[in-house]
Formats: structure tokens, sequence, C-alpha cells
């Protein structure tokens, strides 16, 4: 013996209000839909109108083709099933959604529905529904075909039916709907899609729905999804982890304020206002289903952002330099995988460098070499000695900088880019005479001995800037081995063991603390004749060096700060005579 399933009305309320639409107020969008659909069905050239009316209920009238008796029965008293709503006509790809659920979702605000319908040349039909699952249909009265539906709201619904919030519900999701929508005698309906609008008026209807002045307004057009629109650059910097979302059109229908997925990762600083008649919504209608197609529109999309780009290159320069100022982040993460976008960022985006900002075509130009700091830190711990040394740098500390310096050596076998290590820099300094060495072994030897408990190498070298005492070296090799190291204190036993036997191929380089012979408070200390004040000066000059090179301060390095400033004052300020 078979069985059909009973269906809860009130749980399929309850569905729908918690867990498909994000809110009762969609009522609205699927009641228009419902309704431009059935003018739809009357053929292209059938001038339809719908209108709205509030007060104790809400009425909305549609002069569309109207429903028989039959037909009522299968689309309003038939939830889920679609083959008889193929058959009926109703599933052409013209329509909007689909009748029997979009009535369905009034009874979010209303406890009775009625509909009334007439299809030309037959009976007219008024259906009731009621949210506790029961539904009556008799003859209705005769008047013009098309379909009237009352909603009778719910109580602590009545809210969402009052004229105001009609309106504006009408306005929202049907303001660009084919057809003319009134509310209570207001037309609602703007007649004109915003990307097709003047500049001006572009501009304004910027700042009155998206709530800013665009930057600049790109056309879009993606004719195999059916969509076209504008993409509005906004013009300020935007976080990239915050996607904005865009305005969603179906066949002129709203879908959402805030659709996710439509652009590419990298395009965050545009906020889009399309239509499309191919695109699928989800089941809600709230947002878009991640399929081919759109998968295939996003890239589409992409290509024309890319292209805006590319002619404000050529045409307008002093506009693109604007505009990388505001969004360089979104240009130069697309430009980690574009070679057109490498070229364009290699042009025209500024990096800074140890001689001001330069793009990296004017540094090529300049020194040949694209040698760049790996981090903010380094590059501000060498600018002022590399700029001495004539060495040009660039700051690659920034978000995809050193990406891109690679990935352009990489993609133009012409172009060569070399991380400077910073102890590169020691072999551009000038050795001390012979005489001046052997008088300062005494010196270096102590404060060797000083320094030894801190795994750091002291050497003495001539460099400029003169006004520098001393500089703080670490390669590459020390600072790993430095978090190598930092690791294996930290490890349990098991781990341990495999760090210990992993320690024989981690190179064992050590910080190099550079005392600078041309200066001349490191001349003085060199030839101080007490060694205490000597040992004290250099730990006092290892503090600063840290400091002023942005490095990461120990505890054991705290300590010897503490100590070595306590020391100086301490030699400094005489103690008093006691009486």
């Amino acid at each position: 013996m078979s069985n059909t399933f009973q269906v809860d009305l009130r749980g399929i309320v309850d569905l729908l209000s918690h867990h498909l639409y994000a809110s009762p107020r969609v009522y609205v969008r699927e009641l228009l839909q419902n309704a431009v659909d059935a003018i739809t069905a009357v053929g292209p050239d059938h001038a339809g109108r719908v209108e709205i009316t509030t007060g104790a209920s809400l009425r909305i009238t549609d002069n569309g083709i109207g429903l028989t008796e039959a037909q009522v029965h299968e689309l309003l008293a038939t939830i889920g099933r679609s083959s008889k709503r193929d058959e009926l006509g109703f599933a052409r790809h013209e329509f909007l959604g689909q009748f029997g659920i979009g009535l369905l979702s009034c009874f979010l605000v209303a406890d009775e529905i009625r509909v009334h319908t007439r299809r030309a040349g037959e009976t007219p039909v008024l259906w009731t529904g009621y949210s506790d699952g029961r539904y009556e249909v008799r003859a209705g009265d005769e008047r013009e075909p098309g379909t009237t539906v009352t909603l009778l709201p719910r109580r602590g619904a009545e809210h969402y039916l009052t004229g105001t919030t009609v309106t504006e519900l009408a306005e929202l999701y049907g303001s660009l709907l084919p057809v003319e929508v009134r509310v209570d005698g207001r037309r609602v309906t703007a007649g004109t899609v915003p990307w097709a609008l003047p500049g001006a008026e572009r501009m304004a209807y910027a700042e009155k729905v998206l709530g800013f002045r665009p930057f600049d307004v790109i056309e879009l057009n993606v004719p195999g999804a059916g969509l076209s629109g504008a993409a509005f650059v906004l013009p300020t910097p935007v976080n990239p982890a915050n996607r904005g979302g865009h305005r969603v059109y179906l066949k002129r229908m709203l879908l959402s304020e805030s659709v996710e997925g439509l652009l590419p990762d990298w395009a965050f600083f545009a906020r889009c206002v399309v239509d499309s008649t191919e695109l699928r919504p989800t089941a809600s209608r709230e947002a878009l289903y991640d399929d081919g197609m759109l998968a295939e529109t996003r890239e589409a999309i992409a290509d024309q952002l890319r292209g805006w780009l590319v002619r404000l290159a050529a045409t307008d320069p002093r506009r693109l330099a604007q505009f990388l100022q505001i969004h360089h982040l979104g240009v130069k993460a697309l430009a980690l995988h574009d070679d057109e976008m490498l070229r364009l960022v290699e042009q025209w985006y500024p990096m800074q460098t140890t001689m001001g900002e330069l793009t990296l075509a004017e540094f090529r130009a300049r020194f040949g070499l694209l040698r760049y700091a790996g981090t903010a830190d380094e590059f501000r711990q060498l600018a002022a000695v590399a700029a001495a040394q004539d060495v040009g740098l660039i700051n690659g500390g920034y978000v995809y900088d050193a990406d891109l310096i690679e990935r352009l050596a990489t993609v133009d076998p012409e172009i060569r880019a070399e991380r400077l290590d910073p102890t590169d820099l020691t072999t551009r300094f000038t050795a001390v005479d012979p005489e001046a060495e052997l008088r300062l072994r005494p010196f270096l030897a102590a404060a060797q001995r000083r320094l030894d408990k801190l795994g750091c190498e002291v050497v003495v070298r001539a460099f400029d800037p003169v006004t520098l005492p001393a500089l703080y070296l670490v390669s590459r090799s020390a600072a790993f081995q430095e978090e190598f190291t930092a690791s294996r204190d930290q490890a349990d036993d098991l781990w341990g063991g495999v760090l210990d036997a992993l320690a024989q191929t981690v190179p064992n380089d050590r910080p190099q603390l550079v005392l600078n012979h041309r200066n001349p408070l490191i001349r003085r200390v060199a030839a101080l004749g007490d060694a205490e004040l000597a040992a004290l000066a250099v730990e006092s000059l290892y503090g600063q060096a840290l400091l002023l090179g942005h490095h990461p301060i120990r505890p054991a390095d705290a300590a010897l700060l503490t100590t070595s400033f306590l020391g100086l004052l301490d030699r400094a300020v005489p103690e008093e005579e006691t009486r």
C-alpha cells in the first residue's frame, strides 16, 4: 500500500521564513514576479501594468494572462511540482520566478491569501488559501482578464503591509521592471536602467543608491550571460578582506543589493550594478548560483576591468596614477598572474626606494639590477647605508611588491632581480688599514668577549654615512638559525629529537655588529684606556643598532640594554663623598 506525504503548511512557512528567505520583506518581490510573468505570458506587445493598493489589506492587480480553474489547482495548491507548470506555459525562459512557491512566501506576512483570476474566454475563479493549509476554490466575479491577489495581514506583521513599507519595497525590487508599477497611485518604476543614464545622472545615481561618488564608471556587457550594467570604481581605499556586494537584477527584478562572487577577488575596488537574463538564482532568489555560467561571466567582467586599466595607461596616465594611488593592492594582486597588468605596474606604480619613489621601469633604467629588501624592517635598516654606498635598493616589504619584482624577472629574461642579503653590504665597506687594525685588536677582543654570549660577531669597517656609528646585520641564514633555535627550545622531546637531527644541516652564521671606523665616537671608544667603560660603550652601541634596525629584542638583549645604560649612567654620575 502506498501513501502520500502530508504537508504541514505552517512548518513550510516557518522553514521559508527562518532558513530560505532573509526577511519577510521579499513577499513584495514574489508578488511582483508573479504579476510580471503573467503579463509576459500575454505577449511582447502587451502594455502591462501592475497596481498595488494598501489599507486594511494589500491588493496587487495585473492585467496579465490570468489562470483557468485547472491552473489554479495546479499552480496554487501544489507545492514543489514543476511538470504541469511546463505544460501550462509558465516555465518559459522569459519568466522571472515560479508562481506557486512565490505565492506561498506571502504566508510570511498573511494568514489569508485571496487570488481572483480570469483568463480571456474562461470563467473567473476565486482561490482562497489559509496559513493552516486549507484552501477553497469557487467562481469569481466577472471582470477584465488578469489577476488580483489580496493579503490579509497576520497578527504582528501588519507593518509589512503599510503603504510606506510597500512603496519602499516595490521601488527597491521593481524599479527597473519593464512594466508600469504603481503603489497607491504613485509610479515606482523608473523606466531607465541606471547604466544607460547620462554621465552626470549616473554619478548622482551612485551617490544616492551606492553611497559614494565614483572615481569612474566602467560599462559592462557580457552577451553570453545576457548581462549589461556598470562597475562603479570606489573613490577611496577599501580593505581587500571586506568583500563588497553588488546590486544584481535578473530580468530587471532586483535579486539582491549585496550579491557576492560576481567579480574576481582582486577587483575589490569596484561595485557593480548589472542585469542578467541568463544567470541563475539560488532557491531563495537572493544570491547567484555558482555554476559555469557565473564563472565565465566573472572572467568576462575581469577582462573588461583589465581593459579599462590598459586604456587609462594609454590615454590618461595621470588618472591611472591617481587610481593606483588609491587601489594599488587590487592591481598588484591581478599582476601576480596577469602579464599585461604586470607591465602596467612596472611602468606606472611607484615603489619606495633609496632614491625616493620610483617605478620599477625608472629604477631599472638607473641601476640595471632590481635589488630589493625582502621586508620593510630590512629596508629601514639598510636604506641609509645603501644610499651612501650608491647601492639602489627597493623596499619589497609592502604587500605583493617582492613577489612582483621576482615575477618580472621570471617573465622577462632581460630583467635581473636580486634580494639583498644584509651582510652583502659588508663587501662594499672599506677595511681599515693594517696599522689601525693592529691597534684595534685588544679592543675588538674585549668587545667580542662581551657579545659572545649574545651570539654576535664584532667587526670594524669604514663606511658611509659617517654619522652612523654601528650597524647590526643579520644574514638570511643567520635569521633562519635564530628561528630554528627558538623552535628547538620550545619543542617537546619528540620534535626536539627531529630538530636535533636537522641541526647539522642548518648554517651556523652569526649576526654582525659592524662598527664604523669613520665615526668619531667609535674611534674615541676604541682608544679608551678603561676596558670596562669601553665594554659598556660597545654594549650600548649594540642596543642602539638593534633599535635603529627594528630588530626583535630578546630577553637577553633587553637585560643588556638595561645594564649597559645603568653602567654608563653610573660612570657619568660620580658618587658623593660621604662625611
